[in-house]
């Protein structure tokens, strides 16, 4: 079995208030994330390799800033926050490890100090040239599909929309779609926005967003925002919700689940809607944006109770 440095070890350092800052919603008991077999044996080599790099170059920003990645990934996240909180205070004027710390405060549901975060990235990349950001786990093309400020700009209004302050939500997907510049990144992020315009009952300008959404566009990623999207552009009815849901790969429930619920709820079905969300709540991926989604959906849901 691998063993893992402990955190503050490895990079000679730990935040001093760290422990009086882990007051979050299941700060202490949130699930392990499920992987795959294949994938689960991916992110531990790629944490090792990563945790080795670090081990020599221990103020090296990219080195912190990966391993904090490959942290996060395997259910790590509080320990990823560790290395993101030393990659900022050793090189404070990095975006990128205010934009990843955000992420995993978003995973946690600590929104006040995800968009802080936010916040602080967008700061630091005002007026810069975006850059392309590399995934984890490289598509099948191996092409990125995202970029640092169009990441900061998407959980930025993702914990916007989360919180209930769609205006805000709304002035940050529209920033993200000016940055969204492949047919991947513009579907995740016309999802996203789509529903805030819905939510602010703008329909007209929901109706205008949703004109640039083609059936044939060139997807490597985002076929679940698609789909979701497609089913509003061609006002789909849906006899059996719940056996359509099923239909989705259990890692793709949460992010279909979501916006499909959403659907059911925006065309009147709320029953249909909330068996749709608890399905998702139900599930193991806890972490996911649609899970966390569901879960504040349920909470204040009309037909709640029912």
């Amino acid at each position: 079995m691998t063993r893992f440095i402990p955190i503050a070890l490895l990079v000679g350092w730990a935040h001093p208030a760290l422990s009086q800052v882990m007051d979050c919603p299941n700060a202490d008991t949130h699930p392990m994330p499920v992987l795959s077999e294949r994938v689960s044996t991916i992110y531990t080599q790629k944490l090792e390799e990563a945790q080795l790099t670090l081990s020599k170059q221990p103020e090296d920003v990219n080195a912190l800033i990966w391993y904090g990645r490959r942290l996060a990934y395997t259910g790590r996240y509080y320990g990823a926050i560790e290395v993101f909180t030393k990659a900022i205070n050793s090189h404070p004027t990095d975006a990128r490890a205010y934009r990843h710390r955000g992420h995993r405060w978003l995973t946690l549901r600590c929104f006040d100090k995800a968009l802080a975060d936010f916040h602080q990235a967008d700061r630091l990349t005002r007026g810069k040239p975006d850059e392309t950001e590399p995934d984890g786990l490289p598509n099948e093309r191996n092409i990125p599909t995202s970029t640092l400020q169009s990441n900061i700009w998407y959980h930025a209004g993702l914990v916007h929309f989360l919180t209930r302050d769609y205006s805000e939500a709304l002035r940050a997907y529209k920033k993200c779609l000016r940055v969204s510049n492949n047919p991947d990144m513009y579907v995740a992020t016309a999802n996203w926005l789509y529903i805030t315009l819905l939510k602010l009952g703008k329909k007209q300008d929901a109706a205008r967003l949703l004109s640039n959404i083609k059936l044939d566009m060139d997807l490597l990623e985002n076929q679940d925002y698609h789909k979701i999207l497609m089913l509003y552009k061609q006002s789909t009815t849906i006899a059996d919700p719940l056996a359509y849901l099923e239909q989705s790969k259990e890692l793709s429930l949460a992010s279909f689940g979501f916006g499909f619920g959403n659907y059911l709820l925006e065309r009147g079905q709320c029953e249909a809607a909330r068996q749709v969300f608890e399905r998702i709540t139900q599930s193991d991926q806890w972490a996911a944006f649609g899970f966390i989604a569901a879960d504040k959906a349920l909470r204040d849901i009309p037909c709640r109770g029912k």
